[in-house]
């Protein structure tokens, strides 16, 4: 019965090597952890919501994928024909009822399979990875179209190979766990490799901490051909002590900022650009102020990958770059990731 908090990863830089390991793509989507008791059937989400209500289609279709009796970890993907897509996934969390039932016709999701914590009267926790997957490729319906198992392999060339090959179908990178691991809830004992990048880019804001002692992230932007800037996401993660200084250096950027900032408008405009500050459904009414600044300061940053125009998850500073003009901040310095077709990585599947 839920609630059960899925075990969890540490991120390092290179697929670690090493006998008894194992690896599989890391999937760009909602982890979620599926229990199914007879005709019940739950998704459970990383932080215990519910999904069920967004994802009926697939409700249905684990009812006939799954044993009478078992509990599933794995993520919630929408795959098109260039990939995943995470903007599509999102678009998901839909209050209306009518509106995730129209959503799921147009943009059906799928479910990736990567554990098994329980079947029938058996808890598979203290069980070795290697028996929890065995199991788990003996009970799983993947015939049916839109559940799917996880590839997996003990080849670190081969995981090497994905980390490299696939990005451009919207993967994060590569999970590596030992073949004797445990299920451990909510326990950093597997390891995560993802794709990690560096860029300049425009600080043309900042937002406050929510503790109201510092900047808690900066707002960052890219100009395109057309010398437009275009607001590509935040970077954040800053120590206490760092928030609090950023706070005074950016002071004399807050003079007259307003004054011919390119994002000025942002609140009247409907559609086109991106611009920061704007609510949406899964911004949970949070504040989303945001303190202007001059856009003079060049900050380099590490990403991960780049969707919609965007910077997929949040960035982290590395430092300022006083050397940098602005202007030189265009999207031309971002990694370009041909689209790479999802039925090889699942054609090159082995089993530890």
């Amino acid at each position: 019965m839920p609630p059960v908090k899925p075990m969890l990863a540490v991120s390092v830089r290179e697929v670690p090597r090493a006998a008894g390991l194992t690896y599989e793509p890391k999937w760009d989507g909602f982890r979620c952890i599926v229990f199914r008791d007879g005709a019940e059937i739950v998704l459970g989400s990383r932080n215990d919501r519910p999904l069920t209500r967004y994802f009926p289609e697939l409700a249905e279709l684990l009812l006939e994928a799954l044993p009478q009796r078992c509990v599933v970890d794995g993520e919630i993907v929408v795959v098109t024909g260039h990939g995943l897509d995470f903007d599509a996934l999102q678009l998901r969390l839909h209050p209306a009822e009518s509106r995730v039932r129209t959503l799921a016709e147009q943009t059906p999701a799928s479910f990736v399979a990567f554990d098994l914590l329980a079947l029938g009267d058996r808890d598979l926790t203290t069980e070795p990875f290697r028996e929890r997957r065995r199991l788990l490729e003996g009970i799983l319906r993947t015939d049916l179209g839109r559940v799917h198992l996880t590839p997996l392999t003990t080849d670190p060339d081969l995981a090497q190979d994905w980390f490299t090959r696939f990005e451009g179908a919207g993967f994060d990178g590569v999970m590596v766990k030992a073949a004797d691991l445990p299920y451990e809830q909510d326990r950093r004992t597997m390891w995560k490799v993802k794709h990690e990048r560096t860029a300049d880019c425009v600080v043309a804001g900042y937002r406050m901490h929510k503790d109201g002692k510092g900047v808690g992230s900066l707002l960052l932007g890219l100009f395109d051909d057309a010398g437009e800037l275009h607001h590509v996401g935040v970077a954040s993660s800053l120590t206490a002590a760092r928030r609090r200084e950023l706070l005074d250096e950016l002071a004399p950027l807050r003079e007259n900022a307003l004054e011919g900032h390119p994002w000025r408008g942002w609140a009247e405009r409907a559609a086109g650009g991106r611009m920061p500050g704007a609510q949406s459904r899964w911004t949970g009414g949070k504040d989303l102020s945001w303190e202007p600044l001059r856009p003079e300061l060049v900050a380099e940053v590490r990403y991960e990958h780049v969707q919609a125009g965007r910077f997929r998850h949040g960035a982290r500073l590395v430092r300022f770059r006083p050397d940098r003009q602005p202007r030189s901040c265009t999207y031309a310095q971002l990694d370009e990731v041909p689209p790479a077709e999802l039925r090889t990585l699942f054609a090159e599947e082995t089993s530890p």
